[in-house]
């Protein structure tokens, strides 16, 4: 249930050190495009520590790796533990891809004596060729729980800019392949590298949930917040999906299946989406409270 998933460097440890204290429910550790590859040695052998550190508040861990597959297989050696439940895959090109760098985790928790499968892939597809392999990356091994469209690096490969009108098409096919997949579609209609106009990402946020993202990275703390709002339900949401299913199951009891609520029709695909959002919001407050008892 990641609503928010925060980038760190973690190389720069005035960051981890306040990471746990910004309210993300994933701390996503950076290995990549936000250190120089002068650092990539001394940040690999940083994640441990950087993941105790920044897990201390109850967020989980998540680290992006690199794409080259020799330094892919060098972070996979430093980052496959209990502590990380999650490896980012950038620039994912195919599903043979993920099936390789899987084989490689495999063996690493067999080693480390790990529950099998521990370790889940989020694919990040960031070119117009992986674009046309998008289902195929979605499908491509039980480890995958999640896909997003890199927007930045995605409207570069194409040569326009990562607007959300240009972004629209690219996004909702990234939402539909993950949705058949059963998998989380990640990420946000637009680009989350302009942080400053807060309102405009506010609406941004929230317009991407109406089309069916589950929550999405950022860059910057003050972002957190309004991921975490936006990706979820709002108070109205929920005793409306409510009064959905409770007239719904009255109507049943009297052998209907098919009743006006709130002025609407409802029947099955209406009440299912009502009860998958209050499931939804069921799993925010678990985890919410687990955090609270910390």
């Amino acid at each position: 249930m990641w609503r928010s998933l925060l980038y760190v460097p973690a190389n720069v440890r005035k960051y981890v050190d306040k990471a746990h204290t910004r309210g993300a429910d994933a701390i996503q550790l950076d290995l990549e495009d936000s250190v120089p590859v002068a650092e990539k040695d001394n940040a690999r052998k940083m994640v441990q520590e950087a993941a105790k550190i920044v897990s201390q508040a109850g967020a989980d861990v998540v680290v992006r790796i690199n794409q080259p597959l020799r330094m892919a297989i060098r972070d996979l050696e430093e980052v496959v533990s209990p502590r990380i439940r999650a490896v980012v895959l950038p620039k994912t090109d195919s599903a043979s891809h993920i099936r390789l760098l899987a084989e490689v985790v495999d063996g690493l928790e067999a080693e480390r004596k790990m529950t099998p499968g521990h370790t889940l892939f989020i694919a990040l597809v960031e070119t117009a060729d992986s674009f046309f392999r998008l289902n195929e990356i979605a499908k491509a091994h039980p480890r995958m729980m999640g896909i997003g469209l890199g927007g930045e690096d995605f409207a570069t490969s194409m040569g326009a800019a990562p607007d959300p009108d240009i972004m629209l098409y690219p996004k909702q096919q990234t939402i539909i392949a993950a949705r058949a997949a059963g998998i989380a579609p990640l990420g946000i209609i637009g680009t989350v590298a302009d942080y400053s106009d807060k309102d405009a990402m506010r609406k941004m946020i929230q317009n991407s949930r109406r089309f069916g993202f589950d929550g999405a990275s950022c860059i910057h703390p003050s972002i957190v917040p309004i991921l975490n709002e936006g990706f979820r339900a709002t108070g109205e949401e929920v005793a409306a999906a409510q009064r959905v299913i409770q007239g719904f199951q009255s109507a049943l009891a009297e052998g209907r299946a098919s009743i006006e609520v709130d002025g609407k029709m409802i029947d099955y695909p209406i009440v299912e989406r009502a009860e998958k959002l209050l499931a939804r919001e069921t799993a925010i407050r678990r985890r919410e409270a687990s955090i609270a008892a910390r």
